[in-house]
């Protein structure tokens, strides 16, 4: 399947939304077959719910790139799976002990502990075994062993669970700035760069100044989604974030308000977005539903 590259984010979401939602319930455990709650759990906390911020953007560098999106499904997917998990851990007593997700029951309040644990390790061995066989993929090797490294590394302790386990030892505490977008830019920024580069290294016919442009967009809008996030830990409500607003504060974790105050967390909002728009000067038209995500992420209200 090919796109136009004459459209916007808003003309492709929804089709994308639907696309993406359908290969989750592709790969994940069916009902038909499979129904225990362990099996309910995943499908539970995959579908039916969150922004799709990662596959959006596959699908997005994937469209810029000239790409059939057919062969985006399978990362997209796998990216998601992820994401899932982490948010499932996250969620946990041990972590940041939340009751809601996505506007419903965290998995361990739905589910009880040992089976969401259970949930989210199997989401995220499921992630590996898509980039291993799906036959819709790439046939080159070669791209899929750097996609399964390059996710590994973001998901790991140069990632994700870098990240987050600096965040449970600063509780309380005061960070640097520094310190404070080191901590982000492992939990939240290394897997939406993953998604960026995943789908841009499966072109790998793609000049490598526009690579490097695709890289500090990512960069870019991944710290900028952690700040939003922070902005809206204070603005928002509970009811439009589906999660408890105010849950930073209250555990006493640090955050860009925090550290360099509300109207300067604004100003870095904007100088990262304008960074990120500025980091696609290379593309034309074919890369529009990527600035519009960027816009998406500075203004989204959860």
């Amino acid at each position: 399947m090919t796109n136009n590259n004459n459209t916007n984010l808003q003309e492709v979401m929804p089709t994308w939304l639907a696309r993406i939602e359908d290969r989750l319930a592709h790969w994940l455990p069916r009902p038909s077959r499979y129904n225990r709650n362990f099996h309910q759990a995943m499908r539970y906390s995959t579908l039916d719910g969150g922004k799709r911020i990662r596959p959006l953007l596959m699908y997005a560098t994937g469209l810029a790139t000239h790409q059939n999106l057919d062969e985006l499904d399978g990362p997209a997917c796998a990216v998601e799976m992820i994401h899932v998990y982490s948010l499932i851990h996250d969620d946990l007593p041990c972590m940041d002990d939340d009751d809601l997700r996505r506007g419903k029951p965290t998995c361990h309040k739905a589910y009880g502990l040992a089976t969401a644990v259970l949930a989210g390790d199997a989401l995220q061995a499921l992630a590996f075994r898509i980039l291993a066989t799906d036959p819709d993929m790439t046939s080159d090797s070669g791209i899929r062993l750097n996609m399964i490294a390059t996710m590994a590394t973001a998901a790991g302790y140069q990632g994700m669970a870098g990240g987050q386990a600096i965040d449970l030892d600063s509780v309380g505490k005061k960070l640097t700035l520094v310190e404070l977008e080191e901590m982000h830019i492992y939990k939240t920024g290394e897997l939406i760069r993953a998604a960026v580069n995943m789908a841009a290294m499966n072109n790998p016919d793609l000049e490598a100044a526009r690579a490097k442009g695709l890289n500090r967009y990512a960069e870019c809008i991944g710290l900028a989604f952690q700040i939003r996030d922070d902005i809206l830990d204070i603005e928002g409500d509970t009811e439009t974030l589906g999660k408890q607003s105010g849950a930073d504060q209250a555990l006493g974790k640090p955050t860009f308000p925090d550290i360099i105050g509300i109207r300067e967390s604004r100003d870095k909002l904007r100088e990262l977005h304008q960074e990120a728009l500025d980091a696609l000067a290379d593309f034309g038209n074919e890369a529009a539903v990527l600035r519009d995500i960027a816009n998406y992420i500075v203004e989204r209200i959860k």
